[in-house]
């Protein structure tokens, strides 16, 4: 048996001399350093440990050792559907999905999306990803994405969802209940949320699907602070009502007022940032700048693989430029110059692993420390020009690393990912559910709507119009127009 095959067997492993970033204090990085994991939690952190007889040892010198990453809202249910979106705006996404084509998934379609939204997340070294799942529209599909996220070895949590009805109908349904009893079971590799999200009628129909996860005991995700759909009023609702919560994650909040993130810092909330959603889908400008200013924590996200990536190297390094261009753009507004830049690398890589706990309310999760949960992420890639040197390993992670540098990932002890190569996946059952998806959405939409939803009209520009008209030119240093 290869040493690759043996990886998955629930052998001891030791990660030997790499350069552990902890996670546990501020800038903290322990050098030659060695990572003991025995069942699944982390044994020791230190130098020079002493591996078991039956472990396996990897060679973790030259790489960076770090907790794996937590993706806190990703619509895994689309990613069948990788890159569909690449042009699309909000309007458009919401148009395709939540009123012509989203009732057209199938339960194995939800499947389909989950299997592949899981591998990539792995292969990428993103240990836990919220299925952000509105795509539910029956208990079936429910249960298609509940069996998909037990095929994968990863952690998840469902955020159950339907955008088809009401959140007040759906949570309220007998079988919705049944679905809970029968497939939520406390099982630590899978927890539970609701997803919806809160409109700003003065009604607050919302109120019961609320009242549904209080009952239940479960917190509740919500699209908050999305331009033009989601406003300060649905956040006004939930705080009068008693419905903000610390356990409660405000997907986006882009386009909020200062009273609204007063009300989320107030109630111990936190805002999972997807830059790269925000940046192209137009939800408001990505805002870490404000949440930082009204102390806020944060946690990142890749959204949807419809549109972008996914994984959290681009989520890492979108957020670090988007907040940093703000505060370029703010300062050069009032004629300044930022000299010492507020947002560090530090810290986008803090929120993409224990802000993610946190968000969870996952103290076992997030760090590199003896006790916690192993789920573990080796960088390393002797074959890149790039994995050397490493001389500020937070910023290298940030700005250097990819997926393809993600040497070994461990996910409650056991390895899933070695020697750049993921352990005991089906890629290509995985392709095949997703070749059938694919097909049965373009036969069943036709191929003239297929083609228009991926390739929507261009509005037109005009070009400004230039003053300046060049009718000659020559190379002579001496002419003169």
């Amino acid at each position: 048996m290869s040493e690759r095959n043996e990886a998955g067997a629930g052998r001891p492993v030791l990660l030997r001399g790499g350069t552990v970033l902890p996670m546990e204090g501020v800038r903290t990085v322990l050098e030659d350093t060695d990572v003991l994991v025995t069942g699944d939690r982390i044994a020791e952190v230190g130098p020079g440990l002493r591996a078991p007889d039956d472990a396996l040892v990897i060679d973790a010198t030259g790489g960076i050792v770090l907790p794996g990453m937590i993706d806190t809202h990703r619509h895994m249910w689309q990613t069948a559907l990788r890159g569909y979106g690449a042009d699309w705006t909000l309007t458009q996404y919401f148009v395709w999905f939540y009123l012509d084509h989203g009732k057209l998934f199938r339960p194995q379609d939800v499947h389909a999306g989950n299997v592949l939204a899981a591998i990539e997340a792995l292969d990428a070294g993103v240990t836990t990803v919220v299925d952000w799942s509105h795509g539910l529209r029956t208990v079936e599909h429910a249960d298609a994405a509940v069996d998909a996220l037990r095929s994968v070895p990863g952690r998840y949590v469902l955020a159950y969802g339907n955008i088809q009805q009401p959140p007040a109908e759906w949570a309220s349904a007998p079988e919705f209940r049944d679905f809970v009893r029968r497939r939520i079971t406390g099982d630590d590799l899978l927890g539970f949320q609701l997803a919806f999200d809160v409109l700003g009628d003065p009604a607050f129909p919302e109120k019961a699907a609320f009242e549904v996860a209080r009952e239940l005991g479960v917190p509740v995700s919500t699209h908050a602070g999305v331009w033009g759909a989601t406003s300060d009023e649905g956040i006004r609702l939930m705080h009068e009502h008693g419905f903000m919560t610390p356990e409660t994650i405000y997907v986006h909040a882009a386009s909020l007022s200062a009273d609204s993130y007063h009300r989320i810092a107030a109630t111990g909330g936190s805002v999972s940032v997807s830059t790269e959603s925000e940046q192209s889908a137009g939800q408001g400008y990505p805002p870490t700048w404000a949440l930082r200013a009204h102390g806020i924590p944060v946690s990142l996200s890749m959204d949807t693989s419809v549109w972008w990536s996914g994984d959290l190297f681009s989520a890492m390094r979108a957020t670090l430029g988007a907040d940093r261009s703000r505060e370029h753009l703010e300062a050069h507004a009032e004629g300044g110059t930022v000299t010492h830049a507020g947002l560090r690398a530090d810290q986008v890589v803090e929120w993409a692993t224990r802000g993610g706990a946190r968000a969870l309310g996952r103290d076992d999760l997030g760090v590199v420390a003896a006790g916690k949960k192993a789920d573990l992420v080796l960088i390393k890639n002797d074959r890149s020009p790039v994995s050397f040197p490493v001389l500020n390993p937070f910023g290298h992670v940030v700005f250097q690393a990819q997926r393809g540098d993600v040497h070994t990932v461990l996910v409650n002890g056991r390895v899933v990912k070695h020697e750049h190569e993921l352990v005991g996946i089906d890629l290509a059952a995985a392709r095949r559910q997703v070749e059938d998806t694919v097909a049965y959405l373009r036969a069943d939409m036709g191929e003239e709507a297929w083609r228009q939803g991926m390739n929507p009209d261009i509005p037109e520009t005009k070009i400004l119009d230039n003053p300046y008209t060049y009718t000659d030119y020559r190379s002579d240093a001496t002419h003169r127009l």
